[in-house]
């Protein structure tokens, strides 16, 4: 029965930890591809990853010192 419970919470914490990394709700993945160094800063300190998307942004906890709640590209439509 321990051996379960511990699977368990290794299984939950592994899921944990892989979604707060990186989060694009409601944005593309593309328009969150943004490298490390173009970043524009869309958050504030200790900002959530629900806060930040709530302003719209991206939410990439993955790279250190760079902002993690960043604005997205905007995505342009082509008219002929």
């Amino acid at each position: 029965m321990e051996a379960r419970v511990l699977w368990l919470l290794a299984v939950v914490l592994a899921l944990g930890i892989s979604s707060s990394s990186a989060q694009y709700v409601g944005l593309s993945e593309s328009q969150c591809a943004i490298p490390a160094k173009d970043r524009v800063d869309c958050g504030y300190p200790e900002v959530t990853p629900e806060q930040c998307n709530n302003r719209g942004c991206c939410f990439d906890s993955s790279i250190p010192e760079v902002p993690w709640c960043f604005k997205p590209l905007q995505e342009t439509e082509c008219t002929f």
